[in-house]
C-alpha cells in the first residue's frame, strides 16, 4: 500500500498542538523536525479536504505527497534512542540492549503515541516521580500515551493505578507496555475526564495532556484528589504556568514545586 506523507511548517510552540489536532486523524507515523512536523498515514485514509481545514484555522504552511510503503517500525528502530533521566531511569525500547544498572527501567514500544520520555513533558513527570513517595497508593495518569508515568507508579510501590486516555491507539499502546513491563495490575480505560466519576478518589493524579485541556479538567482532579494528595501537571509551556496556578487555586491545589526543560514546564500541586 502507499502513505500520504504530510509536511507542515511550524515554530516550536505550535508542535504540540498540531500534534494534538492530527492525532485525531489515521497517521501512522509521526516526527518532530526542527521547522515543523512530518506525518504519514495510508492513502485510503488520507482527507485532504479535513486536513486543510484544521491547518488553515492555524495559518499554517504545508504540503504533501504520496510515498512508497516503509517499515515504520524499521524506522523507528533506526532513529529511536534510550532516554537517560539523571542516571536513574531508563526509557527504553524491546529491541534496546537491557540495562539492569539503572533504577528504573521503562521499556516502549516506539510508535506514533507521545509519552516515551523523549519529549520535555514526560521526561519532566518521570524525573519528578523518581522524589515522589508512591508506596501502597492510588494513582491515575489521565491522558496516558504510552503509559510509561503509569508504569514509573508501579515500580515505585503504587497499587491501584488507572491509566485513561481519550485516544484507542494510546489505550492499546499502554495496554501492550504494561505487559512488557509485566504489570498485569495496571487499570487501562478509553476515555475523557467524566470516566472519574464512578472512580474512588486517587492519591496521586498525574496529567500530561495540553494547557487547555488541563483548565477544563482541574475542577474534577481536584474532585478526585485524596486531600494532601500530589497532582502533577505537564504537557504546557513555561509561559503558561502563572495562567494555571491561578486557575488551580479556586479549586484547593496548592503550589509545590515546578520544573522547566527546553521551554516546557511541569507543576507539582497539594490539595488543601
Amino acid at each position: 500500500m502507499d502513505f500520504i506523507g504530510l509536511k507542515i511548517n511550524c515554530s516550536a510552540d505550535m508542535q504540540e498542538i498540531v500534534l494534538a489536532e492530527l492525532s485525531l486523524f489515521e497517521f501512522v507515523a509521526f516526527e518532530e523536525l526542527e521547522d515543523g512536523i512530518y506525518a504519514a498515514c495510508e492513502e485510503k485514509d488520507w482527507d485532504e479536504n479535513e486536513i486543510k481545514e484544521v491547518l488553515e484555522k492555524y495559518n499554517l504552511c504545508f504540503s504533501f505527497q504520496k510515498v512508497e510503503k516503509i517499515n515504520w517500525n524499521e524506522e523507528w528502530e533506526k532513529n529511536y534512542d534510550p532516554v537517560i533521566i539523571d542516571d536513574q531511569i531508563i526509557v527504553r525500547a524491546s529491541f534496546h540492549t537491557p540495562r539492569p544498572a539503572f533504577p528504573h527501567e521503562i521499556i516502549v514500544t516506539p510508535n506514533m503515541t507521545f509519552g516515551t520520555g523523549h519529549h520535555a513533558t514526560t521526561y519532566q513527570v518521570l524525573k519528578y516521580q523518581f522524589g515522589m513517595d508512591h508506596e501502597g497508593k492510588r494513582v491515575l495518569d489521565m491522558g496516558c500515551g504510552t503509559g510509561a508515568l503509569a508504569i514509573m507508579a508501579a515500580q515505585k510501590g503504587a497499587t491501584d493505578i488507572l491509566a485513561v486516555d481519550i485516544d484507542e491507539w494510546c489505550v492499546e499502546n499502554t495496554t501492550e507496555n504494561i505487559a512488557l513491563n509485566n504489570f498485569p495490575e495496571i487499570r487501562v480505560k478509553q476515555g475523557s475526564v467524566d470516566i472519574l466519576e464512578q472512580e474512588a478518589p486517587f492519591e496521586i493524579i498525574l496529567a500530561n495532556i495540553n494547557k487547555n485541556i488541563l483548565l477544563d479538567q482541574i475542577e474534577m482532579y481536584s474532585t478526585k484528589l485524596e486531600k494532601a494528595g500530589m497532582l502533577v501537571l505537564s504537557g504546557f509551556y513555561e509561559h503558561d504556568i502563572d495562567d494555571l496556578l491561578l486557575h488551580s487555586d479556586q479549586f484547593q491545589l496548592q503550589y509545590v514545586d515546578r520544573s522547566t526543560r527546553n521551554k516546557w514546564a511541569m507543576l507539582a500541586l497539594r490539595k488543601i
